[in-house]
Order: C-alpha cells, then structure tokens, then sequence
C-alpha cells in the first residue's frame, strides 16, 4: 500500500529535540558518561505534596470520568486567585480561564482557532519550536520576526511590511524567553498591544517561565499592560515551576472570546485534564510561593556556578536573568551545529545548536542549568578542555 503523507505534515522540519535525543541515545549505547544540557526538562521531583493530593484524588471514583470541557470550577478559581494574588490582574474563571493538557498543547491548537489557510501568523526567531509548527497544520503561513542581540532580543515590529500585517491574524510571544533567556519590563508589552489593536492582531503569549527569575527580579505578566485582555491570551505552564512536565498542566488566560475559541477546538479533539490531576493543580497553587522561591534558589546557584566557570575558562557567557538557559554565542570559527557537535564528541556535553529554533538562532548555541551543581561543574571542565 503507498501511504501518501500530508503535505503539512511534510512540510515540518524533523522536531529538534527529536534529532537530539537520538544523538544522546548514540552516545550513551558506545559506553560514554553523557551530561545533558540539551532538553529543558527539570531533574527534581515533583513535591511531595503535589503527588499526595494527586493520589488522594485519584482514589474517589468520580475523577475517573470525562472532564467537563472548560475544566474543573475549583482550578479555575484557583488560577484566578493566584492571577489577583500574582500580577494583580483580576480574571473571571467562568470565561477567562481554560485549563489546558500542558500549555504546549494550547499554543499548538490556538492557530485551528484564529488561522484561515493562506493566512499569517507572526513568529519569533528563534522561537519555542511549536509556535511554528501550529501555523503550518492549521494551514497558515508562518512569518520570521527576527530576535536580534541588538535589539536585546525583542520583536522590532516596526519593520514588518503592510503586505504582511494585511494577511496576519495572530502572533506568538514568549518572555521570560525561550531560547534567548531574554525578559520585558512591559515596556515592549506596551507597543505590542497598541500593535495588535493598530492591525487587529491576536497576541498569544507564552509566560511558561514567569516563575523563575533571578536575582530578585519580579517578571510581569502581559496581562498586566492595559488593554492586553482585549488583544489577547496568555498561556502558563506548570511542567517547570513544580516540575510536572510530564503530568501535563497548564492554562490560558485573557480575552474571553479568544479562550471561548480554544474552547471549542479543544472540546472536538481532547476529552480535558484527568481531574485528579487538576484537583492536584489546586494544591499546587496553594503553594506557589515557597515552591518558586526553592527553585529560583536552585536554579541562580546553578547559574552562578555554570556562567562564572565558563567565563573563567575563556567563553564569555552572558548570565541570564530569568528561565534555566544559557544562550550563548559560539566561539572561534563554530557553527551552532559544529560546536554542538564538537562538545557532545569531544566532551560527552549536549548542548542544543541554536538554529534548531530558527536561522535567527544560528552562531547561538542554549544549555539548560537541569543537572545538579556537580554536574555543571564537571560540564565546565570538559568544556574548558575543548577551548
């Protein structure tokens, strides 16, 4: 039988922690000690009390069932709560919530809810692979909007032509940002809300990491800027705050008639969040504070450590102010893929090459500060012996 593929589905490029897994698995089959600072999957477990309540819930025969489409009314409070509590932003939980199955999975259906083929949605570049990948399967274009050093990583929408802006209906923004570690003070969230309302543009923006900041540094929410909820949504994760990436949680929030689409897209493909996990968000919550403060802890010693021993070897990295990623610029005559290459051969460290997140990436190289101190310790020695 000849298995004709989508064209969409063609159209992707191979997944970029896909190719990089399959190297680390090469590796690790030849005998080899690996440090991974590639994924940006947290190393701690889950806390203890996350896990109590999600085995208590799953012990009563009523969180077996469907979830209801907009999920359950005590995580949606919860999230508005905390949202009030957070960013001082207040949020109806009745229409401006919408519990999600990891926020990756919210980003990925929103095009099937704005994008009519033919149509634009604007990217960042580099960018969370994903925000690309939506537009393509909802038969959409994506549109690069360069993240350049120069302009401390942030979109210059000034110099986007009308050709474009006629055609787009959404845009993807992310800060704290993904690869860059770049951050907004909400002066950029400013002239992004007077964008959208100038060329009636949806802007979905991803906070998954407004939780870890360095430094004492508070990072604002989109939804803070006056007038964002008229524009738009945003989506938050629980996967790196409570290191529950692989339970699946996550949100949208804003625009009531944006997360009423999403709603609708969603409740034609998936059946909700198993309610156990919810009902396991609610305590999460409850909690938030001294979790973030643990890991924002953790994760600043990770970066002093990683940065400063790198530095001291001779790469002059820059130490990020939010996110567990380090975003820096190849040295000598490396590409991305080249230097990528030469540390995982040469010193057993996988590191991701930043043009997997978009041309703009190239001459970048991310590592993720997922290991332990000791181990980012060792990744320095290595590193330095391949300078």
């Amino acid at each position: 039988m000849n298995i004709k593929l989508s064209n969409r589905l063609k159209s992707l490029p191979p997944y970029l922690f896909v190719e990089i897994d399959r190297a680390k698995k090469k590796a690790a089959e030849e005998g080899r000690d690996i440090i991974d600072l590639g994924v940006g999957d947290p190393d701690r477990p889950t806390p203890g009390f996350i896990i109590d309540a999600l085995h208590k819930a799953s012990l009563r025969p009523e969180t077996h069932r469907y979830a209801l489409d907009r999920g359950l009314p005590e995580l949606r409070i919860a999230i508005s709560r905390w949202y009030k509590s957070r960013f001082n932003v207040a949020l109806n939980p009745d229409d401006e919530i919408l519990p999600l199955i990891g926020s990756k999975e919210g980003i990925s259906h929103m095009p099937l809810a704005l994008i009519n083929p033919g149509e634009i949605g604007l990217v960042p570049d580099p960018c969370y692979p994903p925000y690309n990948s939506s537009i393509i399967f909802a038969g959409g274009t994506p549109y690069k909007v360069p993240l350049l050093e120069k302009d401390s990583f942030l979109p210059n929408l000034r110099h986007l032509r009308a050709g474009v802006l006629n055609k787009a209906r959404m845009m993807f923004l992310n800060y704290p940002n993904n690869p860059t570690a770049a951050i907004d003070d909400g002066s950029f969230f400013t002239e992004a809300v007077r964008f959208a309302k100038k060329h009636d543009i949806v802007i979905c923006h991803d906070a998954a990491y407004s939780e870890l900041s360095f430094d004492g540094l508070k990072i604002p929410s989109f939804l803070e800027t006056e007038g964002a909820k008229d524009v738009g949504v945003e989506f938050h994760s629980f996967s790196k705050i409570f290191n529950m990436t692989g339970w699946r949680l996550g949100f949208a929030c804003g625009n009531p008639e944006i997360i009423s689409a999403l709603t609708k897209v969603k409740s034609n493909i998936d059946s909700g969040v198993f309610n156990a996990i919810q009902m396991a968000g609610v305590k999460a919550l409850g909690k938030v504070d001294k979790v973030a403060e643990g890991l924002k802890a953790l994760y600043e010693k990770r970066r002093d450590v990683f940065t400063e021993g790198l530095r001291n070897a001779g790469w002059n990295v820059p130490k990020p102010k939010a996110t567990f990623y380090v975003w820096a610029r190849v040295f000598g005559r490396y590409t991305s893929v080249s230097l990528a290459r030469k540390l995982l051969d040469k010193a057993g460290v996988v590191v991701t090459p930043g043009n997997g997140f978009g041309e703009n990436g190239e001459g970048y190289v991310r590592m993720a500060l997922t290991v332990d101190k000791a181990r980012l310790k060792e990744a320095v020695d290595r590193i330095r012996r391949v300078l």
